[in-house]
């Protein structure tokens, strides 16, 4: 079943009636309370007796009262009736009698909603359809009730339509009516349950809710700011509960959770957008195995039911491996295309590039083996490939087929290839029409290149029929061993945090942190799945003064913002640690959707605007005043450099 959802979500593409009847019978088959196992009553309370997707032979006889939507009429004389739950066939009475139920059925636009009651009987012989739950019965109507008429819609309510993105996050109530939508809302619904249960009431978390209105913190992304009546003052809205988590166990919870609502001022990407949710943990006397193995029997009971088992416990690897043979710390482990360190082999190389890498601090050459690559990648792709490394990473890139007279017109490759060659194929395991990506430099460099490189290669290969990487497959692994620290940017000479401020350095590195602080590991790890970090956690410090310092002295943040902090962690804090899955992008990857807005009932677009309320909007200057705000409005040129230099501008 997940290879037809995987063809059907990929790009938001056709579905197939196929798919769209599994995915229904999915919905049949899930619908359960989870370790209960009790059907839930989907008509209590409501003017129906069945959902449009239950009806069996089973049910034969029955008089039953249906309402949903009209999905498709057939020379009047069939309807199909969809809701939630998914479709049924009615018969359209054609005698005198029933005349009103007739013109109600038969001139109703399609989308309208009616409510319909009848008999359940079964289909001529010959009639019935397999591909269809409710596909051996149909309903012979006696009465029939318009609820409303819907007006013509901007696209049809049918999978298989393109649309494009911006019409149906304008149109976003009727993007959800869609098979797809449906599906993939009511998946992330069930896994919460399921996660809620798992942490309550097998494992005693207390769910939690924290403000969303705070103040501004130091590091990490940008903050919302809210105005406060109060001149001058603002609240932030938080990127995460990370402080209020921590000051639960101050305050002896013990074990917290949360289904949190996280904020983040920055541009929408595939997989991130300006408000997001994450499943939050946090635990007191805990060590990371412990948090490892909490959030790996997490996965395994709320995992679907209709997908391969979650295998635990987790492989782990650590930061410097991930980097060495992957090229980032978030490794789609799913293929292989390592990346291979040969600078041993070309000690002694009489390549002038090559040497001067090797003479520096860091140097170093490194290589991955595109297998059949000389099948499958063309010119151009090799052209883009090393205009990539050249922009980007300011880095040259040879490509180095085995057959010598195929390195186009680069005397250097063919060199590299004579002088070297075997022990390329040794070391690399490459086959005939294999081609080799050579690249020299710092090591991170060009690890990091290499790391593009070989997802970018990946995407060229599978875009021409090789399967390198099975959709079906889900590939969870552990980062661990983070540096404490980062040198920033802007600036190398100065530290910033790897991962947040409030993270415990590795116990066996404590020495290093006021002498050498970017030696210092920390007590940091990441879950990735098939290449995408879709959670992040750490031990916490629970000393203030060990806290203070790090802020204070080796991140030269001012310490007052969080001063409530640091004074709750004098108050008898208790060694603790916790985690956050991003709720939004395991949906994404459990559905097999492009983009997190496929899981998320109302997103943002790419510029983060609501395109079906025209969010965010302005405010007249009356009821600003309270604020105590006066809008400046942009100058011509200083929108338009805002619009070029936007992430999303095609010149960007």
């Amino acid at each position: 079943m997940f290879r037809s959802l995987s063809r059907l979500y990929r790009g938001l593409s056709r579905p197939t009636r196929r798919t769209t009847q599994l995915i229904w019978g999915s919905f049949s088959r899930s619908l359960v309370l989870s370790s209960q196992r009790r059907i839930p009553e989907l008509s209590s309370f409501v003017a129906r007796t069945n959902t449009c997707g239950e009806l069996r032979s089973s049910h034969l006889g029955q008089e039953v009262t249906l309402c949903g939507w009209i999905q498709y009429r057939r020379q009047n004389i069939f309807l199909v009736l969809r809701d939630f739950h998914g479709l049924v066939q009615v018969i359209i009475p054609q005698d005198e009698s029933a005349a009103s139920v007739k013109k109600i059925l038969c001139e109703a636009p399609m989308e309208s909603v009616v409510q319909v009651s009848g008999t359940v009987i079964s289909r001529p012989p010959g009639q019935e359809n397999p591909k269809m739950p409710t596909g051996e019965i149909e309903i012979k109507v006696k009465t029939a009730k318009l609820l409303n008429s819907c007006k013509k819609l901007p696209f049809e309510i049918k999978d298989f339509v393109k649309k494009t993105e911006a019409l149906r996050l304008r149109y976003r109530y009727l993007d959800l009516r869609g098979v797809q939508m449906q599906y993939n809302l009511r998946l992330r619904s069930q896994m919460v349950m399921k996660m809620r249960e798992y942490l309550c009431n097998l494992h005693g978390f207390v769910d939690i809710e924290t403000p969303t209105l705070f103040k501004r913190t130091p590091g990490g992304a940008k903050e919302f700011v809210i105005p406060s009546r109060e001149p001058g003052k603002f609240y932030s809205l938080p990127q995460s509960p990370q402080q209020f988590k921590q000051l639960l166990m101050v305050g002896g919870l013990d074990r917290y959770f949360q289904v949190a609502r996280c904020y983040r001022d920055e541009g929408s990407r595939p997989d991130r957008q300006p408000e997001f949710t994450q499943i939050d943990i946090e635990m007191s006397f805990v060590e990371q195995t412990g948090i490892q193995s909490l959030i790996e029997g997490l996965l395994q009971y709320s995992w679907p039911s209709d997908r391969d088992p979650v295998v635990v416990p987790f492989p782990s690897m650590t930061f410097a491996e991930a980097l060495a043979s992957y090229g980032t710390d978030k490794p789609d482990t799913r293929f292989g295309m390592k990346i291979v360190d040969i600078s041993d082999m070309f000690r002694n190389t009489e390549v002038g590039f090559l040497q001067d890498a090797l003479s520096k601090p860091q140097g170093t050459i490194k290589a991955i083996c595109i297998p059949e690559g000389e099948k499958y990648l063309k010119r151009k792709d090799i052209e883009s490939i090393r205009k990539f490394a050249a922009d980007h990473f300011n880095q040259e890139v040879l490509p180095i087929f085995l057959k010598t007279n195929n390195n186009w017109n680069s005397p250097v490759a063919k060199f590299i290839m004579e002088e070297q060659g075997l022990g390329l194929i040794r070391l690399l395991e490459t086959q005939e029409e294999d081609v080799v990506l050579l690249t020299a430099g710092e090591h991170k460099k060009a690890c990091s290149l290499l790391g593009k490189l070989r997802l970018e290669c990946a995407d060229l290969l599978e875009a021409r029929g090789v399967v390198l990487r099975d959709p079906a497959l889900f590939s969870f692994l552990w980062v661990v061993d983070f540096p404490l620290f980062f040198p920033k940017e802007e600036n190398p000479e100065e530290l910033e945090t790897a991962h947040h401020p409030f993270t415990a350095p590795h116990p066996s590195d404590i020495h290093h942190l006021y002498t050498e602080p970017q030696k210092v590991r920390s007590q940091h790890y990441d879950l990735v799945l098939n290449g995408s970090e879709i959670g992040g956690g750490s031990i916490r410090i629970h000393d203030a003064e060990l806290q203070h310092y790090i802020l204070a002295t080796v991140l030269k943040e001012d310490v007052k913002l969080l001063s409530h902090l640091l004074q709750a962690l004098d108050y008898g804090a208790p060694p603790h640690g916790g985690i956050a899955i991003g709720l939004d992008r395991l949906m994404c990857l459990v559905t097999g959707a492009p983009s997190i807005r496929d899981v998320i009932a109302f997103p943002k677009s790419f510029q983060g605007h609501d395109l079906m309320s025209n969010a965010p909007d302005s405010i007249p200057p009356e009821e600003l005043k309270p604020y105590h705000i006066q809008v400046s409005w942009p100058t011509d040129s200083e929108t338009k450099k805002s619009s070029l230099n936007h992430p999303c501008h095609p010149e960007s």
